[in-house]
């Protein structure tokens, strides 16, 4: 619930509203878990609360660590369900990487979440869950930035945010106001739904939008793709073009570099052609290590050639920096395994 909500829960329940905004205050700001422990509330609507609403935050089942200051969160949630999210420390912020869905139904053949399999969907207070945990974990490591606390969120745990699009925006709002994160430090990533683009283009939000190809061919895009293989390249790229109309937002295109398989010239060529003219950049991830998936990161000379190509061709690239890998919490190495 956002503090709004509280408010009005507050005075149904025959408080006054500022009874709301300070619960919203102990949940999102002092990271209350229990409505039981919430002593600044009367007595009386403690017990009313009590009866009918949980805070619901997870468990931690797991954390790893990893060298670089990456940490790495296994949570349960109340049905049982385990989903993995990460903190990333950096020298001017501190970023919480989430997952909307308990597994993933696009299975990219170089991605280790979706060999889980697909559970559900989570809920926008789920997701929230996840960066008030990070926070209080990485409060407790001395490792949040000069903020003081999480100051960046970024969509790219485990599922496809837009195939779970009212909880994601949900959580995204949530996030926003009640964790007073700016929507310019909100990042969504879709392996590119287009009917989800299209949608979010009519939100008015100024987060960023990063659009996963990982092919420049529709043929090779169907094979590494194959949850999403409805939808064409350019039908993708389209789309992008009338959300950048739409919000003015620069678009992100993520393009995982595997060896031998999307790496060549050619493929870059191609992809510089896609994207001509689009106001973008690209963001290239030299393939994560995922056992048993058949695939190697690229060789650092075909990377250099591949980036070489976009940025004659006017388009500005990013090479991803590797973290948490050494805990398999790098781009595509999350799943949902237990220590139990």
């Amino acid at each position: 619930m956002s503090a709004a909500e509280l408010k009005m829960l507050a005075v149904e329940a025959g408080e006054k509203g500022y009874r709301g905004r300070q619960i919203a205050d102990l949940i999102y700001r002092q990271g209350c878990r229990e409505i039981a422990v919430m002593s600044s509330q009367p007595a009386g609507f403690r017990s009313i609360l009590d009866k009918s609403y949980t805070v619901g935050r997870s468990s931690l089942n797991k954390i790893s660590s990893a060298r670089d200051g990456t940490f790495k969160l296994l949570l349960e949630l109340a049905d049982g369900e385990l989903v993995e999210t990460v903190g990333m420390p950096y020298e001017d912020r501190f970023s919480c990487c989430v997952s909307t869905q308990a597994g993933c139904r696009v299975a990219c053949a170089f991605c280790a979440t979706g060999s889980s399999g697909f559970k559900r969907n989570l809920t926008a207070g789920e997701i929230v869950d996840q960066v008030l945990t990070v926070q209080e974990k990485a409060s407790s490591k001395g490792l949040l930035g000069p903020e003081g606390r999480v100051s960046h969120v970024v969509f790219m745990g485990m599922g496809e945010p837009l195939l779970n699009y009212d909880a994601t925006l949900r959580a995204i709002r949530l996030i926003n106001r009640e964790l007073e994160i700016g929507m310019r430090n909100i990042t969504l990533s879709t392996i590119g739904y287009v009917p989800g683009i299209y949608k979010l283009a009519g939100e008015g939000l100024q987060i960023t939008l990063a659009v996963s190809l990982h092919a420049s061919d529709d043929a090779l895009r169907r094979k590494l793709v194959p949850g999403m293989s409805k939808y064409r390249v350019a039908e993708i790229v389209r789309a992008c073009r009338d959300y950048f109309k739409a919000t003015g937002r620069r678009i992100s295109f993520e393009y995982c570099l595997l060896r031998g398989v999307n790496d060549r010239k050619s493929d870059a060529v191609r992809l510089a052609e896609l994207l001509k003219g689009l106001s973008c950049h690209v963001n290239l991830i030299p393939f994560n290590m995922v056992q048993d998936k058949g695939f190697k990161p690229p060789e650092p000379v075909a990377a250099a050639a591949f980036r070489s190509v976009l940025e004659q061709a006017g388009i500005a690239v990013t090479q991803r920096q590797q973290r948490g890998a050494d805990i398999q919490a790098a781009c595509g190495q999350l799943r949902r395994l237990s220590r139990k």
